[in-house]
């Protein structure tokens, strides 16, 4: 069961090297916009990417000189993962970022220069909401799991046959409620497209059949959104397999 899981950079791995060729922009792009203030910036570039040929490519950028706030915007069809990445002019060669869910809408985004990631706040874009719903969950999750594997690693030091059964069954049931958990809030939210994405990055290994109870709630629109054609296309291969 575990295989369904992964950390924050191997679910955006997945996804990105996926392949995403039936999908295309289409007619019907509008424009998304964004302002925000980043508390303490003073110089830098803020980049604004998608995802193009499997790698994040720069769609709009942003020069602060002095100013705190900052405009981007970009084409959009449905919603999407979007990457903000803050290029500081201070010689630090790490670069901030924020992953985040964008929407044809207004977006809001407020963050600080030294907590880049961790202070943002962002506003206007349901998916998004819902992706920090499922982000906050998550975390208690993984706070469980390492508690439970630490108590697991002190027991096999121990060497305490007991201990260790009882650490590895409670590991389990957290990893068996953590997939159950993450099937029914893509059930619950199949008229969203954080439904699809979710499936796409955190389990694409589901069954067929579970996959086809989400399908079955998914609208149309969410269906021909982006993520929705390539979970289609996955649950098509997890039928072949499964036969």
């Amino acid at each position: 069961m575990k295989k369904y899981f992964y950390n924050h950079v191997r679910i955006f791995t997945l996804l990105f090297f996926c392949s995403i060729s039936s999908c295309d922009s289409g007619s019907n792009d509008k424009l998304m916009q964004i302002e925000g203030t980043v508390k303490g910036l003073r110089k830098g570039t803020l980049y604004l990417k998608k995802v193009i040929d499997s790698s994040f490519s720069i769609i709009d950028s942003f020069v602060v000189k002095g100013n705190e706030t900052f405009k981007l915007s970009s084409k959009i069809k449905n919603p999407e993962i979007f990457k903000l990445q803050l290029k500081k002019d201070d010689g630090d060669t790490l670069n901030d970022e924020i992953i985040f869910f964008g929407s044809k809408s207004k977006i809001k985004i407020k963050t600080r220069l030294n907590t880049f990631e961790s202070s943002a706040v962002i506003e206007g874009s349901k998916n998004n909401e819902l992706l920090e719903e499922f982000k906050s969950m998550s975390r208690k999750f993984n706070i469980q799991n390492l508690e439970l594997l630490k108590g697991y690693l002190e027991a096999q030091k121990k060497q305490n046959k007991f201990l260790i059964d009882s650490f590895q069954k409670r590991l389990d049931n957290l990893t068996k409620r953590r997939y159950l958990y993450t099937l029914n809030f893509a059930k619950s939210n199949a008229d969203n497209v954080i439904s699809p994405y979710l499936i796409i990055s955190e389990m694409s290994n589901a069954s067929a059949s579970y996959m086809d109870t989400i399908a079955m709630k998914m609208t149309d629109d969410v269906k021909k959104s982006r993520y929705g054609k390539l979970f289609f296309e996955i649950l098509e291969r997890n039928r072949k397999v499964s036969k």
